[in-house]
């Protein structure tokens, strides 16, 4: 699969605030938080579930896999979502590093993507 991705019983706000304490533990910081479902309504449309989107990096990580190769840049920040799906409940998920990255077809990378991908999982797993 493409993603990872998580039911929680917490809200959206709640949940945020997990994952940015766990992602604080883990060195990586949110360097923007996006709601979508604001922004949307803000230009006359309509999403009728909470969508937000965090980009969250690690500096010392994107400094190493972007010296490596700078496509990368191309995957650069990581996202993770939270959002309430049409049933109401509240899902944390991201895209997997490792499958992004294969498509770099670069496999000096590889094992930097899973790493990332696994701290990335953890500290989803700790915000449920």
């Amino acid at each position: 699969m493409f993603h990872y991705t998580i039911e929680t019983p917490k809200s959206i706000d709640e949940a945020i605030q997990s994952l940015e304490k766990n992602l604080k533990e883990e060195k990586f910081g949110v360097q923007w938080q996006f709601n979508v479902q604001e922004t949307l309504e803000n230009k006359g449309f309509e999403l009728e579930n909470p969508f937000t989107i965090l980009e969250v990096c690690n500096p010392k990580e994107a400094q190493s896999v972007l010296s490596a190769n700078q496509l990368i840049g191309y995957f650069l920040p990581c996202k993770i979502v939270v959002y309430n799906d049409k049933h109401g409940k509240t899902k944390i998920g991201m895209p997997r590093p490792t499958v992004l990255i294969q498509m770099v077809e670069d496999e000096s990378i590889q094992e930097v993507a899973a790493d990332i991908e696994k701290r990335l999982i953890a500290c989803i797993e700790k915000s449920r």
